[in-house]
């Protein structure tokens, strides 16, 4: 038996181990980015949908009620949301799932689902790494026993190059749907995917209830928001804001809560109306938001202040509409006076048994927004001035309403660095720490400027 050369077998390792090597740079080079995050646009957009079949299998073995809620996905169909019912979108072709995505996001309806540990067992067995996500259930804040129950918001399935991120919706008290932020805790894989990029969980969200439609897309069958316009212009303006219960217990601690029968009947009575002026502003497709001493009370005491004796909404008078107060008026609340008008200072104010609602129309400039005030015997004009905000949802008595996202600016604008203190005694002239005095109505426009009933 021949004599093998070791300088031979040693050459052979070598060359072994050097193309094992250039294999493993070619690996790295090609699935994962300079950061350690695997380089997700290294799959072939065909694989794209493969992973998305392989999550519709997974998800369907375990009766999980999921739709679809990418925003770019759902962008494609926008314009032929309703002809997908009857299209042929089972051949060679793939449209939709195939644009080159790092992501596709799905949706699930917490209470069709009842939690259940082994999936992350069968996402294993059909390849997909599996994180879960959780966070503190915002419906129990409230209480302080169960403040710090965690409920799961996020899961992110990854198979190769390609993530699936399934976001949980709750339902809250306001008949909407919530959805939690994303957040890392300190022993997880921050490399897993690149987090910043995917299109939910950045902040807590609000939407209403969609109307689902089974269709067919790149020949799987997939349930879909029925509106999808609609669905992607919440997704623009979703962000949510919960109420600071830690707080509000705080500020009752100091100042407690008055229990007292008028007091209760009050807050009866102010959130009867502000369900009434939602719906009324809504059928007429009116954004508005909690505004004055309706909004101090939810962001100083998650309530409303039962000395305050009315409900104070906001309205941009670019959304304005000339057929509000007969819309009022026919959901029973009277108009109790009208100042200003739409061009400068307008103000409405109507009366729903020992609640008053105001109205309070605002106006931007350059680097503010504005509203105005007018002294019905004198004819005085007032303007309180507030730095320029964004709006944000929440919730209050029970209902979804929008608040300014900068509450503690336009809070701090309106009432000073003492807002947290209660005032029970207040002018509208001159206690507002942002009001100026704003010149006099002409006498000669006095019966359109300041109408009392």
């Amino acid at each position: 038996m021949p004599r093998i050369n070791k300088s031979v077998i040693l050459a052979l390792l070598t060359v072994t181990s050097s193309v094992f090597l250039l294999f493993q740079l070619y690996y790295y080079k090609q699935y994962l980015s300079k950061d350690g995050v695997r380089n997700f646009n290294s799959l072939s957009a065909n694989d794209a949908q493969w992973v998305v079949k392989k999550f519709l299998d997974l998800v369907g073995r375990h009766n999980l009620p999921v739709y679809l809620i990418d925003p770019v996905t759902l962008g494609l169909l926008t314009p032929d949301t309703q002809h997908l019912k009857e299209s042929d979108t089972k051949g060679p072709n793939c449209k939709y799932f195939c644009a080159r995505r790092e992501f596709t996001t799905f949706a699930l309806l917490a209470k069709l689902w009842k939690y259940d540990a082994a999936l992350a067992k069968s996402a294993a067995e059909k390849g997909f790494e599996f994180l879960e996500l959780r966070g503190k259930d915002p419906r129990l804040a409230s209480m302080d026993d169960l403040s710090g129950t965690e409920i799961p918001l996020h899961f992110i399935f990854r198979l190769q190059s390609h993530a699936i991120h399934l976001v949980v919706f709750y339902e809250r008290s306001g008949n909407y749907l919530w959805h939690g932020p994303l957040r890392l805790k300190p022993n997880m894989d921050r490399k897993f995917v690149p987090f910043r990029k995917l299109d939910f969980g950045h902040q807590a969200g609000a939407y209403d209830r969609p109307e689902l439609l089974l269709t067919s897309i790149d020949g799987l069958e997939i349930r879909i928001p029925k509106n999808v316009s609609r669905f992607l212009g919440e997704v623009a303006n979703s962000r949510f804001l919960e109420c600071r219960y830690k707080e509000a217990r705080a500020f009752y601690q100091l100042y407690p809560d008055d229990t007292s029968q008028e007091a209760i009947e009050f807050r009866k009575n102010a959130k009867t109306l502000l369900h009434l002026a939602a719906r009324t502003l809504n059928s007429l497709g009116m954004r508005f938001w909690l505004s004055s001493g309706t909004c101090l009370g939810w962001f100083r005491q998650c309530s409303v202040i039962p000395h305050s004796k009315d409900v104070d909404l906001g309205i941009w008078i670019k959304d304005y509409r000339s057929d509000i107060i007969p819309a009022f008026q026919r959901a029973g609340l009277p108009l109790k006076h009208k100042f200003g008008k739409k061009e400068d200072s307008l103000e409405l104010s109507f009366q729903a048994q020992d609640v008053k609602l105001d109205i309070f129309f605002f106006y931007e400039e350059e680097d503010h927004v504005w509203n105005g005030g007018t002294q019905a015997k004198s004819g005085k004009k007032f303007k309180y001035m507030f730095p320029k905000f964004t709006l944000c949802w929440t919730e209050l008595v029970e209902l979804k309403v929008q608040v300014p996202c900068e509450t503690m600016d336009y809070i701090e604008a309106n009432y000073g660095k003492s807002w947290n203190v209660p005032v029970k005694t207040w002018d509208w002239k001159s206690s507002p720490a942002n009001v100026q005095e704003n010149g006099v109505w002409p006498v000669g426009e006095w019966d359109d400027v300041i109408q009392v009933y």
